[in-house]
Protein backbone atom coordinates (compact mmCIF):
# COMPACT_ATOMS: atom_id res chain seq x y z
CA UNK A 1 0.00 0.00 0.00
CA UNK A 2 2.74 2.47 1.00
CA UNK A 3 4.77 1.54 -2.07
CA UNK A 4 1.76 2.13 -4.36
CA UNK A 5 1.13 5.60 -2.88
CA UNK A 6 4.81 6.46 -3.24
CA UNK A 7 4.70 5.30 -6.87
CA UNK A 8 1.55 7.40 -7.49
CA UNK A 9 3.26 10.50 -6.06
CA UNK A 10 6.31 9.83 -8.20
CA UNK A 11 4.07 9.54 -11.29
CA UNK A 12 2.42 12.87 -10.49
CA UNK A 13 5.80 14.59 -10.19
CA UNK A 14 7.06 13.06 -13.41
CA UNK A 15 4.15 13.86 -15.64
CA UNK A 16 1.76 10.95 -15.81
CA UNK A 17 1.10 7.72 -17.62
CA UNK A 18 1.87 8.86 -21.20
CA UNK A 19 5.59 8.56 -20.63
CA UNK A 20 8.21 5.86 -20.18
CA UNK A 21 10.83 6.22 -17.45
CA UNK A 22 14.42 5.05 -17.14
CA UNK A 23 17.02 5.44 -14.42
CA UNK A 24 20.64 6.30 -15.18
CA UNK A 25 23.77 6.97 -13.16
CA UNK A 26 25.71 10.14 -13.84
CA UNK A 27 29.44 10.50 -14.42
CA UNK A 28 29.99 6.79 -14.94
CA UNK A 29 30.51 6.98 -18.68
CA UNK A 30 34.22 6.82 -19.31
CA UNK A 31 36.53 4.73 -21.39
CA UNK A 32 36.61 1.20 -20.05
CA UNK A 33 33.52 1.65 -17.87
CA UNK A 34 30.22 -0.16 -18.31
CA UNK A 35 26.91 0.68 -16.71
CA UNK A 36 23.28 -0.33 -16.94
CA UNK A 37 20.22 1.79 -17.70
CA UNK A 38 17.28 0.46 -15.70
CA UNK A 39 13.59 0.66 -16.56
CA UNK A 40 11.03 2.00 -14.11
CA UNK A 41 10.64 -1.45 -12.53
CA UNK A 42 14.38 -1.55 -11.79
CA UNK A 43 15.19 -4.13 -14.48
CA UNK A 44 18.36 -3.78 -16.53
CA UNK A 45 17.14 -2.60 -19.92
CA UNK A 46 20.25 -1.33 -21.75
CA UNK A 47 23.98 -1.51 -21.23
CA UNK A 48 26.49 1.21 -22.08
CA UNK A 49 29.85 -0.42 -22.75
CA UNK A 50 32.84 1.94 -22.68
CA UNK A 51 35.44 0.56 -25.06
CA UNK A 52 38.98 0.74 -23.67
CA UNK A 53 42.15 1.17 -25.69
CA UNK A 54 40.62 3.35 -28.40
CA UNK A 55 42.08 6.59 -29.75
CA UNK A 56 38.76 8.35 -29.35
CA UNK A 57 35.99 7.88 -26.83
CA UNK A 58 33.70 5.07 -27.99
CA UNK A 59 30.63 3.70 -26.20
CA UNK A 60 28.54 0.77 -27.36
CA UNK A 61 24.84 0.91 -26.53
CA UNK A 62 23.49 -2.65 -26.13
CA UNK A 63 20.21 -4.28 -25.19
CA UNK A 64 19.95 -6.47 -22.08
CA UNK A 65 21.03 -9.52 -24.12
CA UNK A 66 24.26 -7.95 -25.37
CA UNK A 67 23.05 -7.09 -28.88
CA UNK A 68 24.75 -3.93 -30.13
CA UNK A 69 22.11 -1.31 -30.97
CA UNK A 70 24.15 1.87 -31.36
CA UNK A 71 27.73 3.09 -31.22
CA UNK A 72 28.52 6.49 -29.73
CA UNK A 73 31.78 8.00 -30.88
CA UNK A 74 33.62 11.23 -30.27
CA UNK A 75 34.57 13.10 -33.45
CA UNK A 76 38.30 13.70 -33.56
CA UNK A 77 38.11 16.94 -35.54
CA UNK A 78 36.17 18.70 -32.79
CA UNK A 79 37.36 17.66 -29.37
CA UNK A 80 34.58 17.28 -26.77
CA UNK A 81 32.01 19.37 -28.63
CA UNK A 82 30.60 16.81 -31.08
CA UNK A 83 29.72 13.13 -30.76
CA UNK A 84 28.10 10.84 -33.31
CA UNK A 85 25.54 8.13 -32.70
CA UNK A 86 25.70 5.32 -35.27
CA UNK A 87 23.60 2.21 -35.74
CA UNK A 88 25.08 -1.30 -35.54
CA UNK A 89 26.02 -1.08 -39.26
CA UNK A 90 27.96 2.16 -38.83
CA UNK A 91 25.35 4.49 -40.39
CA UNK A 92 24.90 7.89 -38.76
CA UNK A 93 21.73 8.09 -36.67
CA UNK A 94 22.37 11.45 -34.99
CA UNK A 95 25.08 13.98 -34.23
CA UNK A 96 25.08 15.80 -30.88
CA UNK A 97 26.73 19.24 -30.79
CA UNK A 98 27.25 21.80 -28.06
CA UNK A 99 25.40 24.89 -29.23
CA UNK A 100 25.61 27.64 -26.64
CA UNK A 101 26.85 27.90 -23.09
CA UNK A 102 25.61 30.42 -20.56
CA UNK A 103 26.24 30.24 -16.80
CA UNK A 104 22.99 28.51 -15.83
CA UNK A 105 21.53 27.20 -19.07
CA UNK A 106 23.24 25.23 -21.75
CA UNK A 107 21.95 24.26 -25.16
CA UNK A 108 22.83 21.41 -27.45
CA UNK A 109 21.52 20.44 -30.82
CA UNK A 110 20.96 16.94 -32.14
CA UNK A 111 20.93 16.49 -35.91
CA UNK A 112 18.82 13.37 -36.46
CA UNK A 113 19.34 11.53 -39.76
CA UNK A 114 15.79 10.11 -40.16
CA UNK A 115 13.55 12.42 -38.18
CA UNK A 116 13.13 15.87 -36.75
CA UNK A 117 16.21 17.47 -35.23
CA UNK A 118 16.23 17.87 -31.46
CA UNK A 119 17.02 20.82 -29.21
CA UNK A 120 18.33 20.20 -25.70
CA UNK A 121 18.14 23.00 -23.16
CA UNK A 122 18.21 23.56 -19.44
CA UNK A 123 20.76 22.99 -16.73
CA UNK A 124 22.56 20.21 -18.55
CA UNK A 125 25.49 19.83 -16.14
CA UNK A 126 23.05 19.25 -13.25
CA UNK A 127 20.86 16.85 -15.27
CA UNK A 128 17.81 19.13 -15.37
CA UNK A 129 16.91 19.61 -19.02
CA UNK A 130 14.35 18.93 -21.73
CA UNK A 131 14.69 17.50 -25.22
CA UNK A 132 12.35 19.02 -27.81
CA UNK A 133 11.45 18.25 -31.41
CA UNK A 134 9.64 20.91 -33.45
CA UNK A 135 8.99 22.93 -30.26
CA UNK A 136 7.34 20.05 -28.36
CA UNK A 137 8.89 18.25 -25.39
CA UNK A 138 9.73 14.65 -26.28
CA UNK A 139 11.88 13.82 -23.23
CA UNK A 140 12.93 15.25 -19.91
CA UNK A 141 15.96 14.49 -17.77
CA UNK A 142 15.88 15.18 -14.04
CA UNK A 143 17.58 14.26 -10.78
CA UNK A 144 14.55 15.45 -8.77
CA UNK A 145 12.80 12.10 -9.13
CA UNK A 146 15.45 10.24 -7.12
CA UNK A 147 16.98 10.65 -3.70
CA UNK A 148 19.98 8.47 -4.59
CA UNK A 149 23.12 10.49 -5.30
CA UNK A 150 24.46 10.40 -8.86
CA UNK A 151 21.17 9.07 -10.23
CA UNK A 152 18.89 10.76 -12.70
CA UNK A 153 15.79 9.83 -14.62
CA UNK A 154 14.89 10.06 -18.28
CA UNK A 155 11.19 10.48 -19.02
CA UNK A 156 10.31 9.80 -22.66
CA UNK A 157 7.00 10.65 -24.31
CA UNK A 158 5.05 7.74 -25.80
CA UNK A 159 5.79 7.15 -29.47
CA UNK A 160 9.35 8.47 -29.29
CA UNK A 161 12.44 6.44 -30.12
CA UNK A 162 13.42 5.41 -26.58
CA UNK A 163 16.81 4.07 -27.59
CA UNK A 164 17.73 7.31 -29.36
CA UNK A 165 16.56 9.44 -26.41
CA UNK A 166 18.58 7.35 -23.95
CA UNK A 167 21.61 7.48 -26.26
CA UNK A 168 21.30 11.28 -26.46
CA UNK A 169 21.17 11.49 -22.64
CA UNK A 170 24.25 9.23 -22.47
CA UNK A 171 26.13 11.42 -24.95
CA UNK A 172 25.21 14.58 -23.07
CA UNK A 173 26.42 13.06 -19.79
CA UNK A 174 29.66 12.00 -21.45
CA UNK A 175 30.22 15.43 -23.03
CA UNK A 176 29.46 17.46 -19.91
CA UNK A 177 31.17 15.18 -17.39
CA UNK A 178 34.33 14.03 -19.14
CA UNK A 179 35.78 11.34 -16.92
CA UNK A 180 38.07 9.61 -19.33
Amino acid sequence: MFRERRQDRREERRGGQDTVHYQMRQKLVSIGDDYWIEDEAGRRAYKVDGKALRMRKTLDFEDAHGNKLLKIQERMVRVRDTMEIEDADGRNVATVKKALFTPLRERMSVDVADGPDLEVQGNIVDHEYTIEADGSKVAEVSKRWFRVADTYGVEIAQGQNEILMLAVATVIDSMTNPAG
